[in-house]
């Protein structure tokens, strides 16, 4: 069996690369191990930039139908300390160029944008060797495999075909968030509801943070950020739900609660999800009839809430290159990686900065200083 593109995940990014080449005329054909697009959540909130989320949704010729999905008012920021004094509140007055959509509806008008047969449910990649002449076989979870003339991971954090790139791996950035859910905020969580306020909250301190979204519907989606080492975070059990909200919440023990409420009151069991990255440059030379985008090739934690924009642009990007080098593959893949690696690069340097300067000694104030900025720390699960 051989296909023309193949792409591993069926995330943002690999989606937004399968549409565009199918507005190209470019047949592609995504194998995702989860087994429908229900399997599981897709997460809160993400904002999508004007200088590149939205600049690959115009290339997919969904922006229409984006504009339709944006939650209003979600672009509100506010910084608190952890009295729970407001240090800094800005509305959404709509003049931002980050509005916010629900993941999950994104990825819906991706998937619907698709033809029927295009992503292959339940394909699990236990395994990818080269074959020679820039063809590779795909291995999957029930012994089938695929050949192919161009593989793209799109893969996520762990992807299965960086290796055929690069030998680098994510390494623990120091810290880990901790997710919960509160529903129906302004009638049964109304002091919390006022302290997250219309959009996204940053209650900052050094080393640890309690950072908040409102979504539609009321809920107040929330990460307890803490800089602790992951041995730490594995000491806690997180299948026994109230015993390990209560051991997250004891790092907060003097904090105003209002923002503490955010953790005790919540209605889902808590969540850990540690924060891994790839090295700020990373690259890799360039290799026959493969290449890489999104989590899979530029990890970084979520303090620029680039992830998701990255991803999708880097699909756009690949598929625009691969429509305008359609008679020479390999000078698609040059061009992409060219322009990728500076771009991500940038943005990996952006996060790590803020990452700093929202839990260093002078928290919150180094980030109030700096201007706020970024929007969203939502994570970036695979792209």
């Amino acid at each position: 069996m051989t296909t023309d593109v193949t792409i591993i995940g069926a995330g943002l990014g690999g989606l937004t690369l399968a549409r565009v080449l199918h507005v190209h005329g470019i047949p592609a054909t995504i194998y995702e191990a989860e087994a429908s697009p229900t399997t599981r959540t897709q997460g809160g909130l993400l904002d999508i930039h004007d200088y590149n989320g939205q600049l690959a949704l115009r290339a997919a010729g969904l922006f229409e139908e984006f504009l339709g999905l944006i939650h209003k008012g979600g672009e509100a920021s506010r910084v608190l300390d952890k009295d729970g004094t407001v240090l800094l509140d800005k509305p959404d007055d709509g003049t931002r160029g980050r509005p916010e959509v629900l993941r999950g509806d994104l990825r819906r008008i991706l998937l619907d944008s698709l033809p029927a047969d295009t992503i292959k449910w339940g394909h699990k990649v236990t395994a990818v060797r080269p074959l020679g002449g820039g063809q590779h076989e795909v291995t999957f979870a029930d012994g089938a495999t695929v050949e192919t003339g161009l593989l793209v991971g799109a893969d996520g954090a762990w992807s299965r075909v960086r290796p055929l790139l690069s030998d680098a791996k994510p390494e623990y950035v120091g810290m880990s968030f901790i997710e919960t859910y509160l529903f129906d905020g302004d009638s049964r969580h109304p002091a919390s509801a006022k302290a997250v306020g219309g959009g996204s909250l940053f209650a900052l301190a050094p080393g640890k943070g309690i950072l908040g979204h409102r979504e539609p519907g009321g809920v107040l989606h929330t990460y307890v950020a803490l800089s602790k080492p992951q041995e730490w975070i594995d000491t806690i059990d997180f299948t026994q739900a109230g015993a390990a909200t209560t051991r997250i919440a004891e790092e907060f023990h003097d904090w105003a609660p209002e923002l503490t409420a955010l953790i005790t009151d919540g209605e889902t069991a808590p969540v850990a999800r540690a924060i891994n990255a790839l090295p700020i440059e990373h690259r890799w030379d360039r290799v026959p009839g493969v290449t890489l985008l999104g989590d899979a090739a530029h990890l970084m934690s979520p303090f620029a809430g680039e992830g998701a924009n990255l991803a999708m642009y880097d699909g756009a990007e690949l598929g625009k290159a691969i429509a305008a080098h359609a008679d020479n593959i390999e000078a698609a893949l040059t061009a992409y990686e060219e322009a990728l690696f500076p771009r991500s690069a940038a943005a990996a340097t952006e996060t790590a900065q803020n990452h700093k300067l929202c839990f260093d000694d002078n928290a919150p104030y180094s980030f109030i200083n700096r201007g706020s900025p970024f929007r969203h720390m939502g994570k970036s699960r695979r792209a």
